[in-house]
């Protein structure tokens, strides 16, 4: 029931399917932890139950070798007692030949006794042993499986949060394409561009009023001129009269 019960564990633990879970997990990383506790708690469960078996097992060893010990000492005291028999009827004494002869048989059935006690426990030994074996084995799968789990949990958890990081950078990068920054942009370059014509034309206004200012000037120094002119001709028959 011991080993049954033991390799059932292992099979159920070992073919959990941990990506599933995942799945279905508000916070992964809190559920691989927990998973590596229960497992580790299992771990501890199956050692205790292994340690309990290792120990049947070596009282049954125990008792083996007490009753193999006990049958040769059995037979040790047969064989005095059948010699002391055979020696009280050198002596022709018939009762204590008798009773050491009676004495011999209780040694030998005693020792037959305790090897029909070896014989029944051999077989249970060896099943024992070869559970105990078993065990062990299934015991060490767990605590590889354990030492797999963990690795997938750090691997399974790496891979969530690079892939809610990866999340909120699509997100970010959504929030930019819906906010359309190139149309602020393109607002902002059709008010420079504004700004710019605003300055040509007062730039182009400003020449022109100096392009007048300078006609002005123009327009006087010829008036000069022509008066000069004039001025200059009253002169000239003004003195031709007078010659």
């Amino acid at each position: 029931m011991t080993k049954q019960s033991l390799f059932g564990r292992v099979a159920q633990l070992a073919k959990a399917n941990i990506n599933s879970i995942l799945d279905s997990a508000e916070d992964p990383e809190k559920m691989m932890d927990q998973m590596v506790r229960d497992y580790t708690d299992n771990i501890a469960e199956a050692e205790q139950a292994v340690a309990q078996t290792i120990g049947n097992l070596r009282m049954l060893e125990d008792d083996y070798r007490e009753d193999e010990q006990a049958a040769g000492d059995w037979g040790t005291k047969a064989l005095a007692a059948s010699n002391k028999a055979d020696e009280f009827r050198a002596a022709n004494d018939a009762d204590n030949a008798g009773k050491f002869d009676n004495l011999a048989k209780v040694a030998i059935q005693r020792q037959m006794q305790a090897e029909s006690e070896m014989k029944t426990a051999n077989p249970t030994i060896s099943s024992q042993r070869e559970i105990v074996e078993k065990l062990k084995t299934g015991l060490n799968q767990m605590k590889e499986k354990r030492n797999e789990l963990v690795s997938k949990r750090d691997e399974l958890v790496a891979r969530a949060k690079s892939a809610n990081a990866q999340n909120q950078v699509n997100e970010a990068v959504k929030s930019v394409n819906m906010m359309d920054p190139t149309s602020e942009i393109s607002r902002f370059e059709e008010k420079i561009r504004r700004e710019e014509a605003k300055v040509r034309g007062a730039s182009e206004l400003a020449s022109s009023s100096l392009d007048a200012q300078f006609e002005s000037l123009e327009d006087l120094g010829e008036q000069t001129e022509v008066e000069a002119r004039l001025a200059a001709l009253k002169a000239n028959q003004t003195g031709a009269l007078e010659s």
